[in-house]
């Protein structure tokens, strides 16, 4: 009886280990604040980076980050580099085919950043250059809208490059999200003499319904377990105090 109960006590103490042990590696892409940017200590921090720690102690698991350029995030979740991407990624239906997502965690439009006072009509960049993030929303998105009207689309790895080029005028116009544009150049000494110019863009059948957190294909039960924990962080305050660290408004949306 005693032997039974001294190995039915290892069993449970063996389990709540486990159970403690257990970490979700999220892939973030480190050239996006104030989502994600690389600290003076060589570690990724920013809004994504902490939320990816909230969800984490609301799931009762160890939280690993994993640094991953944007354009390599899809091919390196599917090759089990880590569980998830936690990486501003837009819920879209093309997106779908590759991945599952989460609820979304966040909802902001895209921008265009030029010169102050010009004009995005359609026709406006004929002829001219604009910069997007490569494998982006944005980029299929002013492919469709001033690509096929004249524009040349300008691809980047990473958004910080885009605005050196726009700073530099190797290309007249920057579409990137709201948030990224404001803080990364707009409020920096560089945006000097531009602004976001024109109407904001939300079109859902490019830029999906906000960004989520995607997993592979199958997964239904981590996609179960991030949206408690989404939920769980809405309601105890945790999402609100990460929000109010790096943004003056709802970044979650409507």
């Amino acid at each position: 009886m005693k032997k039974a109960f001294v190995l039915a006590a290892l069993a449970v103490s063996t389990a709540a280990f486990a159970a403690q042990a257990e970490t979700i590696r999220f892939g973030i892409d480190g050239n996006y604040p104030p989502f994600a940017k690389q600290g003076a200590d060589g570690k990724l921090q920013g809004f994504d980076v902490d939320m990816a720690y909230a969800l984490c102690t609301a799931m009762k698991v160890t939280c690993d980050i994993v640094p991953q350029d944007w354009d390599g995030l899809i091919p390196a979740l599917n090759a089990n580099k880590f569980d998830a991407i936690l990486s501003s990624m837009s819920i879209t239906d093309e997106r779908k085919k590759a991945v599952d997502f989460s609820n979304k965690y966040y909802n902001t439009p895209s921008r265009m950043i030029a010169k102050s006072g010009s004009k995005v009509e359609q026709a406006a960049f004929k002829g001219k250059k604009i910069g997007v993030l490569r494998a982006s929303t944005q980029e299929k998105f002013a492919k469709d809208f001033w690509g096929k009207s004249g524009a040349n689309i300008v691809s980047y790895g990473k958004a910080p490059e885009g605005f050196l080029d726009l700073k530099s005028g190797r290309i007249d116009g920057m579409f990137v999200d709201s948030v990224v544009g404001e803080t990364d150049f707009l409020k920096s000494p560089q945006g000097k003499g531009f602004a976001f110019v024109g109407q904001d863009f939300s079109d859902k059948k490019y830029f999906g319904t906000g960004a989520g957190i995607a997993v592979k294909k199958g997964n239904k039960a981590l996609i179960e377990r991030l949206n408690k924990a989404i939920e769980q962080v809405r309601k105890d305050g945790s999402y609100k105090k990460v929000q109010d660290k790096y943004f003056s408004f709802n970044v979650y949306g409507g």
